[in-house]
């Protein structure tokens, strides 16, 4: 009997430079506005998969997600600005905790990378820190 390798529940990092390379298409080539939305959970929180796969559910035909880990993801919400998307974010988030069996509500951390018209070339190098770099102490 052959062991087959588990599928990794993790999308290729190629992928993440595409979906970029996407966004930043969309801003230029269409003039639309759009978000890359970076989501966090504690490593600890086991229901935390659970509410990255609503979020998937729940995402338009026209947005995207890449899983990095168990514990962060990056989101591509188009067509939107950062307010529209916090607002999306927040009723998924809202309808995940209506049907789910947990009392409090999901610990999620939620950072945006707002696309415009004309933006420069972007790379991964410039979104992933503001999506998930520990926000500093000092202002």
């Amino acid at each position: 009997m052959v062991a087959v390798a588990p599928r990794s529940h993790y999308d290729d990092p190629r992928k993440l430079r595409d979906l970029i390379d996407r966004v930043a298409d969309l801003a230029n080539q269409h003039s639309l506005t759009s978000v890359i939305v970076g989501m966090s959970g504690d490593p600890s929180d086991l229901d935390f998969p659970e509410v990255v796969d609503f979020v998937e559910s729940e995402l338009r035909v026209e947005d995207a997600i890449f899983r990095m880990t168990r514990e962060r993801v990056v989101l591509f919400v188009a067509d939107v600005d950062e307010p529209g998307a916090r607002e999306i974010m927040e009723r998924i988030l809202i309808g995940f905790q209506e049907r789910s069996s947990t009392i409090e509500p999901p610990v999620v951390g939620l950072r945006y990378f707002e696309v415009r018209p004309k933006a420069l070339d972007l790379s991964v190098k410039q979104v992933l820190p503001t999506l998930f770099m520990p926000e500093s102490s000092t202002h």
